[in-house]
């Protein structure tokens, strides 16, 4: 029988002491036998301004010790439905790109291999390329995408003819044929752009962009309803930039842009992710040397306590199959 490993209990030893897991969940050589892997991508090669967020996971992993066993809204307790452990980092060395994009699709592969699905913290915006590399191939099929992030990332070239960059992991991707640009959804995109077109590729593949403005205007509930029905019921990945959330609530990032969602709707937003068949999810670009008393890292630790629950939930109804079967 598959074990299903439980956090720390903080009754017992305190948050500050022990050693630093995703969850206080127990640290794993492998994937093998869990539902879900929690998975460190340490690595910020593909950042084009302000570096760190190869330090993310550590931190992450730090904050996450203030998560609890259950949701106190949805009421899902995680480590009661499924198998889920910290497999620890990928190993990913810090200086030849083209070699960390190898390092990484192979170690999620991996992890895909052993039957888990990967739920990842990274990392810059470019480690998600080589994530969908690996799950959509493992699967036989191009994913659809729910993107919450303040830039699209469908850029094409950076100093010269670089075409790997943070800026740029969706366009390769929707080239590669591993993303589905027609269920795609980008959710908070705002800010100054280089050109008033900048978003005009992206939108002529198919791809729904919902920026800050109307996300304001809608409602989480509105963009979410919209989102599954863009989504379906086939699968689909969900990628989490803390750079969604407005700076004043998530200073710690390479990127950041005023007038972002908040912590509350980003909250509502997952949560209304459920439904929908997420085979891998991802939170990326905490960037520690620029956090403020950690609270960026505690912000994604709790949307990485959020989408746990989500993809927990999902994995334990499709088990149980439709009801009444």
């Amino acid at each position: 029988m598959t074990s299903l490993y439980q956090p720390m209990d903080a009754a017992v030893v305190p948050r500050f002491a022990g050693p630093a897991s995703f969850m206080r969940l127990p640290v794993v050589a492998s994937a093998a036998g869990l539902d879900i892997a929690l998975v460190g991508i340490p690595w910020d090669g593909g950042t084009t301004n302000r570096p760190g967020a190869r330090h993310g996971p550590r931190e992450v992993r730090n904050q996450s010790s203030l998560m609890r066993r259950a949701n106190h809204h949805t009421g899902v307790a995680p480590y009661d439905l499924i198998a889920v452990a910290d497999v620890g980092d990928l190993e990913v060395q810090p200086i030849d790109l083209m070699a960390a994009l190898r390092q990484i699709e192979a170690g999620i592969a991996a992890i895909c291999a052993e039957g888990a699905v990967p739920l990842s913290v990274g990392g810059d915006h470019l480690t998600t390329l080589p994530v969908l590399r690996a799950l959509s191939r493992a699967r036989g099929e191009p994913l659809g995408l729910v993107q919450f992030d303040a830039h699209s990332d469908t850029n094409d070239r950076y100093f010269g003819d670089n075409p790997y960059t943070h800026g740029t992991p969706f366009r390769r991707a929707i080239e590669e044929g591993i993303l589905d640009p027609k269920r795609m959804v980008q959710i908070g995109i705002r800010g100054s752009v280089y050109d008033p077109d900048e978003h005009g590729w992206a939108k002529a593949q198919g791809i729904r962009i919902v920026y800050i403005e109307e996300c304001a205007a809608r409602g989480p509930e509105a963009v979410m309803a919209e989102a599954r029905a863009i989504l379906g019921d086939r699968p689909a990945y969900v990628t989490f930039d803390i750079d969604s959330i407005d700076p004043s609530m998530a200073p710690g990032t390479g990127t950041p842009e005023i007038g972002g969602l908040t912590s509350r709707e980003a909250q509502a937003m997952v949560r209304l992710l459920s439904g929908l068949n997420v085979v891998g999810a991802d939170v990326v670009e905490v960037s520690p040397p620029f956090d403020l008393g950690g609270i960026t890292a505690l912000t994604g630790a709790t949307i990485l306590f959020e989408l746990l629950c989500v993809m927990a939930e999902g994995i334990d109804q499709r088990r149980r199959g439709p009801p009444g079967v």
